[in-house]
């Protein structure tokens, strides 16, 4: 037993000190994890700076005897924490990146990691369990002590040990390797879908042509209100499953109060969310009729949603009239249809001009070959204030266009070096215009003194060339593209660098 238990707290305390130690390497990403898991951005600093300390007290409480049930202690309590964190979140339908072993190990937050974690609270309740009166042997003598039998019983474990560690990273890899092409069949059946090719795949949601579940729901003032009474009008109705804490649903509420208002005589649209009235009010501002509040997920679970945002279509006659649709592109094309609409978009359509603003004859969302001398295309995005942005607002002086997304662990590291030179740029330096993606939280959280237009989609990143992020290129004065992209946040430093007065330092 003393073997055995020497071996869980070998165990635990490497779990636990790499991922600290990677966790201080990444704190940007630590961060980023804490406000993706529902943290405040007030407390995601300090949480996420704490985290991987207490990670690596826990590792070194584990190692000594004297100490090592109350390492194991902690331990547990971290993992309970974790367990019930990621829980929560895959209740919800979200999957945050857990940035668990820092830039090492990085993946969205699901059910392998839920079960990684309660595999590691069981050893630490192991330990707790048996180890309160004698931890296990010591890690400084115990090889004096052994018996042979003991020995091999060692050498034994160590080798099951590092075999299961090996299958359990096989079985990870092939996991991932399964969500990813689950992810792109997805997504070649969508456009498949969008070019009237039927699909052999059974549908997510219930079956197109079933009984819509009837349900009565109190609205943001207490009136409740049923499926029937939406459907009086003799219209469909589109009833979008969202949740206050899910930022993408959140982020479509301005384009659903739109939509309401511009297409009432055609849909009615009704937004079934959770929660107390109170953290579902920041709807109210956006003009968002038609809000209704589940006591958990039963209207949800009874129409198969998988998580939020997602919406479905109710014939006026009361069938399920489409599949389900899942995240916010695809509940706007789904709106688009129930309206006859081609495509809706959350801000006008991006339409790129020349420098003499005659279109350019491209495809929607693919690059347009930019050399250096021609003019750069023309946009209009909005800012994190709502107020709409153009390149145009800064000719006049040179512009540095930054390709950037809040969730980028690579953003994230040259976040504070990108803040530096905001506060002292260099002299001769361009203007920062920074296309973004994520929501207008996550932006702000940032910090950033320039603007910030939201790029939903990525869509002109790639009109620009863009593949990912960070990623940046000039543009000078009379709107002509200077520079070649950037990638990466070096290149892209040394490029809003390029033409700083020689007695400026480096930015590193």
């Amino acid at each position: 037993m003393g073997l055995a238990l020497l071996i869980a707290r070998l165990l635990l305390a490497g779990v636990f000190v790499v991922a600290g130690l990677a966790k201080l390497g990444d704190l940007a990403g630590s961060r980023q994890a804490m406000r993706d898991f529902g943290v405040p951005a007030l407390l995601a600093a300090p949480f996420g700076l704490l985290l991987p300390l207490a990670e690596l007290a826990v590792a070194i409480a584990l190692i000594p005897t004297v100490s090592a049930w109350w390492g194991a202690l902690g331990a547990l309590v971290l993992l309970l924490l974790f367990i019930v964190g990621i829980g929560y979140n895959l209740a919800r339908g979200r999957q945050p990146e857990c940035h668990c072993f820092g830039q090492l190990h990085s993946t969205p937050a699901g059910w392998p990691t839920l079960m990684r974690n309660l595999v590691l609270a069981i050893i630490a309740s192991f330990i707790v369990g048996l180890g309160r009166v004698n931890a296990g042997l010591s890690i400084v003598n115990w090889l004096d002590v052994l018996t042979t039998a003991q020995r091999i019983e060692l050498l034994v474990g160590v080798i099951l040990l590092a075999l299961l560690a090996a299958l359990v990273w096989i079985l990870f890899q092939v996991l991932g390797q399964q969500g990813r092409l689950q992810l792109r069949l997805e997504a070649v059946e969508a456009q498949l879908a969008a070019g009237g090719v039927a699909s052999t795949r059974a549908l997510p949601g219930l079956p197109v042509g079933t009984s819509a579940p009837a349900f009565r729901l109190a609205d943001l003032k207490g009136e409740e209100i049923t499926l029937d009474e939406l459907r009086t009008d003799s219209k469909p109705v589109l009833l979008i499953f969202a949740d206050p804490d899910c930022g993408p649903c959140q982020a479509l509420l301005p384009d659903v109060g739109r939509w309401q208002r511009k297409y009432a005589s055609k849909l009615t649209l009704a937004v079934l969310s959770s929660g107390t009235p109170g953290v579902n009010r920041k709807a109210t501002k956006h003009a968002v009729t038609h809000m209704l509040l589940q006591q958990d997920r039963e209207v949800a679970q009874a129409y198969q949603t998988r998580g939020t945002p997602s919406a479905v279509l109710v014939l006026p006659d009361g069938t399920i009239g489409s599949p389900l649709a899942q995240g916010a592109d695809a509940i706007r094309a789904l709106v688009a249809r129930a309206v006859d609409l081609p495509v809706l978009h959350s801000q006008p359509p991006i339409t790129p001009l020349n420098g003499n603003g005659a279109a350019l004859p491209a495809p929607p969302n693919q690059p347009i070959d930019l050399k250096i001398g021609e003019p750069a295309l023309e946009f209009t995005l909005p800012g994190l204030d709502g107020q709409s942005v153009s390149p145009s607002d800064f000719y006049g002086s040179p512009m540095l266009m930054l390709f950037w997304n809040p969730g980028c662990s690579f953003c994230q590291q040259m976040l504070a070096d990108l803040k530096v030179w905001e506060a002292n740029p260099p002299t001769g330096a361009p203007k920062l215009l920074v296309v973004s993606r994520g929501t207008v939280e996550e932006n702000k959280a940032m910090g950033l003194r320039s603007p910030v237009v939201l790029d939903e989609g990525f869509n002109v990143g790639r009109l620009f060339g863009a593949t990912g992020t960070p990623m940046a290129l000039l543009v000078d004065a009379q709107g002509n593209i200077a520079s070649e992209l950037a990638v990466g946040a070096r290149a892209v430093l040394e490029l809003a660098s390029s033409s700083k007065d020689p007695a400026q330092p480096a930015i590193r």
